[in-house]
């Protein structure tokens, strides 16, 4: 099987059409269908179901994407340690971890961990949902439990809590409450169902309740950053990560005694890059900055 060929059929199956996948390969919509059609010509099957929506993969596709994805990934995997320098730390870092972490706490100290290592290149990737690190969808990950899989390095970073936040004006319009039963009197913003960030997000929908039925979201959202913008337009109360609410000197916490769900932060990667320079200085970047931060 031919190389580029296979490059142009993984290509095609992660976009789901020609089109799509000429744009990344840089190639014409005829140039990929043809690559693709020489390929199912030499291994005399069929890879795609054509329709006029897209591509779809047929059984013997799938086998084949499988393979070529595992070969791609183990290919970047040993590109990177090879460019790697043995003397400093050199080349590109795929780090992913939530939206909130990665946009409130990590984006803004990049800065002084680029400045320390300029030979070091960063792409950042948020997603509330886990990046395949076994497939190389990202080198390392942040992460806000620890790895179902059982080939990933982990190191614990931190235990992060929730702060109870209102701003001024909410409190001063609707009162503050002083045990977690007067949350039933109040307006609460809640994260949206759409792929929570953090087990037991919403932890503050249930705490204190009286009985009886009592809807308490006056706003879901599916962002930690949109809940803070809400909470400090004086929308309502909301339980945030520590590390939101600690830069946020405007909003006022309530409730600071309230039993709340602890989380505990992962740095997580891939055996192969035990022994990366790149790794090990991010990871202790990471925990310098976090032992500044519990100071």
């Amino acid at each position: 099987m031919d190389w580029d060929k296979l490059r142009v059929f993984h290509a095609v199956a992660e976009a789901g059409s020609f089109t799509h996948a000429g744009d990344v390969l840089n190639l014409s919509q005829s140039a990929v269908s043809r690559q693709i059609s020489a390929l199912e010509e030499a291994l005399q099957v069929p890879l795609f179901h054509r329709h006029a929506r897209g591509l779809i993969l047929t059984e013997q596709g799938e086998s084949l994407n499988r393979t070529v994805r595992e070969v791609f990934a183990k290919l970047a995997m040993t590109e990177a340690l090879l460019t790697e320098s043995k003397e400093k730390p050199a080349g590109r870092l795929k780090v992913t971890t939530t939206m909130g972490f990665g946009a409130s706490w990590l984006a803004p100290r990049l800065h002084a961990f680029l400045e320390q290592y300029p030979d070091v290149t960063m792409q950042l990737l948020l997603d509330d949902t886990d990046l395949d690190l076994a497939m190389r969808e990202a080198d390392v990950a942040i992460r806000m439990h620890a790895p179902k899989q059982p080939d990933l390095v982990q190191r614990h970073l931190l235990s992060m809590e929730w702060h109870v936040c209102a701003s001024p004006e909410y409190l001063k319009q609707r009162g503050t409450p002083s045990r977690a039963e007067d949350l039933d009197d109040h307006r609460i913003i809640l994260f949206g169902n759409y792929r929570p960030p953090v087990e037991d997000v919403n932890w503050l929908a249930e705490v204190g309740r009286r009985p009886g039925p009592v809807h308490r979201a006056v706003l879901e959202v599916n962002s930690l950053h949109g809940m803070m913008m809400a909470v400090r337009s004086g929308l309502g109360i909301a339980a945030v990560p520590d590390y939101m609410a600690a830069g946020n000197d405007g909003l006022v916490r309530v409730l600071p005694d309230i039993r709340a769900p602890k989380v505990d932060v992962y740095f997580v990667y891939p055996e192969e890059l035990r022994n990366s320079k790149r790794v090990a200085v991010f990871r202790d970047f990471l925990l310098a900055r976090l032992a500044e931060r519990q100071h």
